[in-house]
Order: C-alpha cells, then sequence, then structure tokens
C-alpha cells in the first residue's frame, strides 16, 4: 500500500511538470490532476471532460486503435475514418491488383456502395480506463518468484477483465504499468466491419518513401480514409451489407484556419512501446546486438526483395506492405543508433544510475528494498548477451528473412493431430492451413522468396558462433557443400513453394512427408535452438524484470513532486506540446512547415520513391488549390510540433486548442531517432500531414468532394 501511495503522489504532484510539459505520454484519468493546469498555460480552450469522460462525449470517443499497430481519428457523424497511408497500407496493398492497382493509382469511393469490405481489419474504441492496482497487489507478495508473479497477475488481470465484460458487447483487458507497479484495466468496444473509402496514389502517400522516412523537410500526403460500419442498432457487428455507417458519439471537426508557430497542439493515440526507464546496460544491448542486426540484415533481404519488386509489377503489389514494414524499422535501427551515440544517451543514463545509487545508499530501508535493483539489471543484460545475439538472427535471417521456412511452422499442428490418430482434428488443421495459405499464397513469390532465403542462409553462417547453429547447418555442410545448393534443393523438394503442391498434399496429409520437407525440417531445427536459448535466459529475463519494477518504483520515490509518466504500451495517451521549428546543427534552421512547391523541387521522374503525379503537377501550375491555401498562396502540406509520440501513433490526430483537427501525425525527425529511450526537447519532433492537404488532395486532385462535405468544417 504504501508503494501505492508514492505513485499516486508522484501522478498527482506537479511542482517540475513547468520544466517537462512537451515531454510525456499521459494517461487519460489523471488529466485534470497532473496536466490540465499546466495545458491550459499552454493555450488549451476546452476543459478536462471535454478530453476524456466515461458519462459525456469527448475526444476520446473519436480515437480509434486502428488495426494492430496504428491510430485513427472518426471526421464525420458517418464513421469517416482518417488514418496515415501506411497505417492502411496492408488493406490497400489487399485489395490492389494488376488490373486495379489502388498502390499505384490511389482508390476513391464516390459512393458508399462503392467502399470496399476490408476482411481482418477492425477499429477499437475506448469506454473507460479504471485503476485496479489495488485489486492486483492484493494477490502479490514480495515472497514470490517473477514467474508466479506474472502468472498471478495474469490471472487476476483475466478475473478483472471477465467481471468487467460480464452482460455486455465490450472488451476488456488489464494491463501493467510502471514496469510492472501499476495496473489499469481498460475497457473497449471493437468494430469489425471498416471499409476502404480513399487512398491517394503511393507517388503522394509514400512521396520520397525510405529516402524521406524519418526525414524532415517532408512533403508526404500520408493519409488514407475508411468508415466505420455497424448493425441497425449501432453496435458492432461482422460484415453484412445491411450494416450502416456508424454514428460516433463524437468526431472531430475540421479547421481551415491553419497553424502558426508556438500554437497548441495535442495528439491523442495508441504509442506502441517506449523505454524511458532503460539503463545504460540495455542501451548498450540496443545499440549493438538489436540494432545492429536489424540493420545489417534488412538491408541485405531488402536489397533483394526490391530488385524483383521494381523488375514485376505483380511482386511489387505483393510484396510492397512487406518491404515498407521491413524497411520502417531497418531505417529506424539505423538512426537511433545514430542518436544514440550523438547524444551520448549511455552517458546521460549512466549519470541516473550514479545519482540513483547514491541516494539509495543513503538510507538503510531503501538500500533494502532497491539496492539490488541495478545489480539485477546489469548482470541479467550482460549474461544474456550472446545468447541474445544469436536469437535476433535467428529471428530475423531464418523466421523474418526466409517466408518458407515460417510458412511450414504451420504443418507442425496437423503432424501432431496425424501422430496422435485424431481424424477430426486433423481435418480440423488442415482446414485452417487452407484458409493460411489462401492468403499466404496471394502475396507470395517463390523465386523472390528463394533469392532473399539464399542470403539470409549466408549471413546466419557467417555471422553467428557454430555453437548456435541449429542441426540443419550440420545437413548443409555434409550434405550440400554450401547455402545456396541446400535453398536451391529446399525449394526444389518442398511441398510449399506453390499452392499447388500444398493443396495437393492436403487431399492426403502424412507425417513422412511432413517429416521429410526440407523447409518444416529447418523450421524444427531452427526451433530446437530458439527454445533452447530461451529457456537458457529466461532466469535472466526473470532477473531483469525484478531489477527492472525495483528501479522504476526507486526513481518514482527518489522523484516524489515531479509528475511522471509511463512507459508507452500500446494503450490510449495524450500528449501536449505546440507548433515549432528546430535547429538540427550549427547554421541550420527548419521552418515548421513545407508546402507543395517542395514536392516539385523533389520530383525526379527517373526515381520511383520521387515520381510525381501529372495531375497534381497541373494543380500545382494553375494553383487551384481551393479553400486549402496558406494567406500567401502556397500550398502547405506538412508541419512539426514538438509532441512526444512513437510507434503507433502513427495516424493520430493532431488536435489544436479549441479541440478542432489540424492535421495527421505520420513520422518523427532523424536527429531525435533515440526518443524512445530519452525525449530531447531541443530536437524531438513530431511531423504532421496538414489537414488542409489531406482535404486538397482529396477534393481537388481526387475530385472527392463528398467526402470533405460530410465532415464539420471550421473557416
Amino acid at each position: 500500500m504504501k508503494l501505492l501511495k508514492l505513485f499516486v503522489v508522484g501522478l498527482l504532484l506537479t511542482s517540475s511538470l513547468s520544466s517537462m510539459a512537451d515531454e510525456g505520454m499521459w494517461l487519460l484519468p489523471y488529466l485534470k490532476q497532473v496536466n490540465y493546469k499546466d495545458m491550459k498555460a499552454k493555450g488549451l480552450k476546452l476543459s478536462a471532460d471535454d478530453i476524456y469522460s466515461i458519462n459525456l462525449s469527448s475526444i476520446k470517443d473519436a480515437i480509434v486503435r486502428f488495426g494492430g499497430g496504428c491510430t485513427g481519428e472518426i471526421i464525420s457523424n458517418q464513421g469517416l475514418l482518417l488514418t496515415n497511408h501506411h497505417c492502411g497500407y496492408g488493406s490497400i496493398q489487399q485489395h490492389s491488383t494488376t488490373e486495379h492497382d489502388y498502390l499505384k493509382d490511389g482508390f476513391w469511393a464516390m459512393t458508399k456502395e462503392e467502399e470496399i469490405p476490408t476482411p481482418g481489419l477492425s477499429v477499437t474504441f475506448l469506454v473507460r480506463i479504471e485503476d485496479v492496482t489495488v485489486k492486483v497487489n492484493k494477490m502479490l507478495s514480495d515472497s514470490m518468484d517473477e514467474e508466479t508473479r506474472n502468472k498471478t497477475i495474469r490471472q487476476v488481470g483475466d478475473s478483472i477483465a471477465s467481471e468487467a465484460k460480464k452482460g455486455t458487447h465490450f472488451d476488456a483487458i488489464v494491463r501493467s504499468f510502471y514496469g510492472g507497479n501499476q495496473f489499469y484495466l481498460f475497457v473497449n468496444e471493437i468494430f469489425t466491419d471498416v471499409r476502404l473509402v480513399g487512398a491517394p496514389p503511393s507517388s503522394i502517400g509514400k512521396f520520397g518513401a525510405d529516402t524521406d522516412n524519418w526525414m524532415w523537410p517532408r512533403q508526404t500526403g500520408d493519409f488514407s480514409i475508411f468508415r466505420v460500419y455497424a448493425n441497425a442498432q449501432n453496435k458492432p457487428a461482422n460484415y453484412s451489407p445491411s450494416n450502416v455507417p456508424y454514428k460516433p458519439k463524437h468526431h472531430l471537426p475540421v479547421s481551415l484556419r491553419g497553424i502558426e508557430k508556438g500554437d497548441y497542439t495535442m495528439i491523442m493515440g495508441y504509442p506502441g512501446t517506449t523505454q524511458r526507464y532503460m539503463t545504460s546496460w540495455e542501451v548498450n544491448e540496443t545499440e549493438n546486438i538489436t540494432n545492429a542486426s536489424r540493420a545489417y540484415i534488412r538491408g541485405i533481404r531488402q536489397e533483394a526483395l526490391l530488385e524483383d519488386m521494381l523488375a514485376d509489377d505483380a511482386v511489387r503489389i505483393k510484396y510492397a506492405s512487406k518491404y515498407a514494414r521491413s524497411s520502417n524499422y531497418w531505417k529506424y535501427s539505423i538512426g537511433q543508433n545514430q542518436a544514440l551515440k550523438q547524444l551520448k544517451v549511455q552517458d546521460g543514463k549512466r549519470t541516473l544510475e550514479r545519482n540513483f545509487t547514491n541516494w539509495v545508499n543513503t538510507d538503510p530501508a531503501r538500500k533494502a528494498k532497491y539496492g539490488s535493483a541495478l545489480d539485477y539489471i546489469q548482470t541479467s543484460v550482460e549474461g544474456r548477451k550472446d545468447a541474445n545475439f544469436a536469437l535476433n538472427y535467428l529471428n530475423e535471417t531464418i523466421f523474418r528473412g526466409a517466408e518458407i521456412v515460417s510458412f511450414a511452422a504451420r504443418l507442425e499442428s496437423i503432424q501432431t493431430a496425424l501422430t496422435e490418430g485424431n481424424e477430426t482434428q486433423t481435418a480440423r488443421r488442415v482446414e485452417q492451413l487452407k484458409n493460411a495459405a489462401r492468403a499466404y499464397y496471394k502475396d507470395y513469390n517463390a523465386p523472390t522468396d528463394k533469392k532473399a532465403t539464399a542470403a539470409m542462409f549466408r549471413v546466419f553462417a557467417q555471422k553467428v558462433n557454430t555453437k548456435y547453429h541449429p542441426e540443419i547447418f550440420s545437413v548443409i555442410n555434409s550434405q550440400y557443400g554450401s547455402t545456396e545448393k541446400f535453398v536451391e534443393e529446399m525449394f526444389n523438394q518442398s511441398i510449399l513453394t506453390d499452392s499447388t503442391k500444398l493443396w495437393a498434399f492436403l487431399e492426403n496429409p502424412d507425417t513422412t512427408t511432413i517429416s521429410n520437407d526440407l523447409a518444416f525440417r529447418t523450421y524444427k531445427s531452427v526451433s530446437t535452438v530458439t527454445n533452447t536459448l530461451f529457456e537458457e535466459i529466461k532466469p535472466l529475463n526473470q532477473k531483469f524484470q525484478k531489477g527492472h519494477r525495483q528501479f522504476v518504483a526507486g526513481l518514482i520515490e527518489m522523484n516524489q513532486g515531479k509528475a511522471m509518466y509511463p512507459d508507452a504500451n500500446g494503450t490510449i495517451r495524450l500528449t501536449y506540446g505546440q507548433v515549432l521549428d528546430y535547429f538540427p546543427k550549427d547554421a541550420v534552421h527548419y521552418r515548421y512547415y513545407t508546402t507543395l512547391k517542395g514536392v516539385m523541387e523533389k520530383e525526379d521522374p527517373n526515381n520511383w520513391e520521387f515520381v510525381v503525379p501529372e495531375k497534381l503537377k497541373e494543380l500545382y501550375k494553375t494553383k487551384n488549390y481551393g479553400p486549402y491555401a496558406l494567406k500567401n498562396g502556397e500550398m502547405p502540406v506538412a508541419f512539426l510540433s514538438n509532441n512526444d509520440i512513437t510507434g503507433g501513433n502513427s495516424g493520430s490526430p493532431v488536435i489544436n486548442a479549441k479541440g478542432h483537427l489540424i492535421g495527421c501525425a505520420f513520422d518523427g525527425n532523424w536527429e531525435a531517432m533515440s526518443g524512445d529511450i530519452v525525449f530531447e526537447p531541443e530536437f524531438q519532433r513530431t511531423i504532421s500531414v496538414d489537414i488542409r492537404y489531406v482535404l486538397f488532395i482529396i477534393d481537388k486532385f481526387a475530385g472527392a468532394g463528398h467526402l470533405v462535405q460530410e465532415m464539420t468544417i471550421i473557416k
């Protein structure tokens, strides 16, 4: 109970908040007590209840978790939803063919009947948040080991969530915060009938592609439009032609009034993961293992994919979404390592650790409670170094890098059912594999996968100590002589290289064929090593978890009087700040907005990343911008603010002081790529597409002005 009180004090006292107002991913229930005074001082014109209320309509009712890893916002009373182009990219790709290439040409539904159902896509609305720390902590004790503690937390959390869902159509989950010291219940409403309404061509929505990713200045129209549908009672329902547009509790009015430097901004969304309480040992691990391996391996694989994508439109469509997902964090890893070194983040963490140790050692009670925290973390991180390196390479090269091997994992459940002689289970597993295979082969090209797989096997063999090599590499050395010859034979022999071979096998499946399949043998061999490594580092990870929990709890106590926010964990948060330029280095100044002029300056018809559509060039030439231009006649495209965001905030609304939508967040900047680990107020910026550019593209470029007409426009 004493620990809980410390957290409440840490949340509610705000004496130091003014010094870190732009930093923080804040919990909605505490805005009134923790942040509201400072938000008002920054320019906010709304009440705290206008932002988050359980019983009244509020901004939180317009914000959704889009799919599994982005944010979206409702922008009309008919369920119209705005998110990023890169968030909708998988859905756009899902509906694209060589005959209807929506990635290349864009898509716009001119009537609701033309809106495209998107199976597998869902959006999640928050209903309420409840602090359940006391309920969970009642079932925990200091004598528990970490495995028992985690199991107990899961059981208690499941029970609380089950009770919250009882008698409703809602979903619920309990999540941990502050290193596992606090717990909150999230009650959600999930809609599964979500339809594609509009998307600009990739030459607008992905303009600049890999080159401009994470960079400023930026001229990307990174947005797409969907619509949420519900049943006649306005409740979630699976797709049906009889479903109707969802009537939201709140939708965001859209402002045409524009922005100025210093204007108040806030962003509400679903940031994925931050590690702001990371120690110096973890930063070192991130730099030299996680980021280094990811950047190196993905760079090689992406080169193989891109070569085939640029040579064949069919392959480009199949691999567009896969390539985009991979390249995003490939470049992120490169940029984060540069920022971590340039900003000397490890040195800053070591200073914090020394201060923490000095504070702990001045009091016997603190030493008893927190004295082992940093030692647990250091010994755990250093002890798992070699195993962690091997796991990263196994994951990136084989499980992520070789599609045929990762897909082979699906044969295991059929093998088990066949071995057990369970005909009903076998039939069920076969049908499940057929369903998975239909989606898999739609976006699969065996020659491309073979090229990438050969490169991945070669990289693993060269970079990883042989003590961590799966048994299949001994087979390669003894029977094939090279990874290239083995990969060639695997693709010739496996039943997984095309749907015809797989379907023939599934008509009469047998364990011998599965066991002898080289892709499946590779999967089993790699899985064996992976499982062994996980077991090896399991006790180290548990020790780390204990140390991390104690360290965060100690920091909260050490910083009593300071409002401290928890790390992002995929739950809804709010961040606030202002429109702001920045100075990235000596004698260099970046203005806080870009214009369509910058698109034309970057145009390169010979580079797929910087192609400009003819119609956009014509609109620029004639200055046919409608009501969306700046006062000086230029067309705004993107802008900067110092809001604190991370992955998962993609698609989040940028909202002004009156609660009106002014932009859609889509990226961070290169100079602050260390932001998930440490917030750098001098450099850290959010890059957002200006809502006026969104409306301009919808109205003037696409001719879909009917979508603008259903929005609430603030002029």
